[in-house]
């Protein structure tokens, strides 16, 4: 009994221990990172919006899955060099507070109007999105065209791979909801936390082990994560760090798993845009089904083409920045 007293009582420090770390560790990012743009308030949360450059139409980008607005980093510096460009962070991730509501495509957009609404960003506005950003993007030309002058889509997300949805993809999406909502757990508990400063600090067996226990087989797709996270100016990395340090990063990751998809079979599959400017960027290691379906986004308008980015991956805004922001440059220069 005694014995079992104890281990509970080592077990209770160490998990108060970890809460008061994470507290510390939480309220000393907060000092040191904060919002480089503006928190705006869109009915009951705040979203972050960063703008650079002046000029018009304004460009708008649309990030990954659970990406922010730090992803689009290389690119927005070029972009701003020759017209305003904002990115932001969607609900729960970056730097905006969470939603009490769940991340629909019709809530992202409606989030996304209002937030460049009250933002005072005049459209009709070029939009780029990545990945899942790209199907939002693409989502949000059909139902306000009056709102976009053009869409530069990288390596798009296609609505047809997960609606109808696959017994594989099934079981792919409940896991990674899954590994997500075990990730803001241990967050919460420091665990993440200290995994991350001991990895920055050289050490690479606890960070391992740690993600191991918490993730499992997950722990792969993190390292590749990491890999492209590299890909960034070293100065952002302690940026991204205090973002997935946050328990709320890994609810809204979930909650965008979880409702990827009904947001799939919500999207318009024959929305026709009429000549409204797209370049459909898709990266050289895409699956032959999904350049295909590339190119039929990019045929959704009688002025849309499709480019192979030859030297990047899925990231192409990491892997080659110049080719997104030219992609963009075409487009203005052709409204004008």
């Amino acid at each position: 009994m005694t014995l079992l007293l104890l281990l509970l009582a080592a077990a209770a420090l160490l998990t108060l221990t970890g809460i008061a770390y994470q507290a510390i560790g939480s309220a000393c990012d907060a000092r040191r990172f904060p919002p480089p743009g503006r928190m705006i308030d869109v009915g009951d949360h705040r979203l972050h919006i960063h703008t650079l450059g002046q000029g018009s139409p304004v460009v708008v980008l649309e990030a990954g899955i659970a990406a922010t607005s730090v992803s689009w980093r290389l690119v927005q510096d070029r972009i701003a060099a020759f017209t305003a460009v904002c990115s932001y962070d969607r609900a729960g991730l970056g730097y905006s507070e969470s939603a009490h509501r769940p991340p629909t495509i019709a809530n992202i957009l409606s989030d996304l109007d209002t937030l460049l609404a009250r933002a005072g960003v005049q459209g009709p506005i070029v939009l780029v999105g990545h990945s899942f950003g790209g199907l939002a993007a693409l989502e949000y030309a059909c139902r306000t065209p009056s709102r976009v002058a053009g869409l530069v889509l990288v390596d798009p997300l296609a609505a047809s791979e997960w609606c109808p949805l696959r017994p594989e993809s099934k079981a792919m999406l409940d896991r990674g909801t899954r590994l997500a909502r075990r990730g803001a757990w241990v967050a919460r508990l420091g665990i993440v936390r200290l995994s991350l400063d001991l990895l920055r600090a050289g050490s690479r067996r606890i960070p391992k082990l740690a993600a191991r226990v918490s993730s499992g087989s997950g722990s792969q797709l993190t390292e590749r994560l990491v890999g492209e996270v590299r890909k960034l100016p070293p100065e952002l990395w302690p940026v991204i760090q205090s973002h997935w340090c946050q328990p709320k990063s890994f609810l809204a990751m979930a909650g965008h798993l979880e409702a990827l998809p009904a947001n799939a079979a919500a999207c318009k599959p024959d929305c026709d845009l009429g000549d409204l400017a797209i370049t459909v960027l898709s990266g050289a290691n895409s699956a032959a089904d999904r350049v295909n379906e590339h190119q039929a986004m990019a045929g959704r308008s009688t002025r849309g083409k499709l480019i192979v980015a030859q030297n990047s991956g899925h990231w192409i805004q990491l892997d080659e920045p110049e080719l997104v922001a030219a992609a963009v440059r075409e487009i203005l220069e052709s409204l004008r």
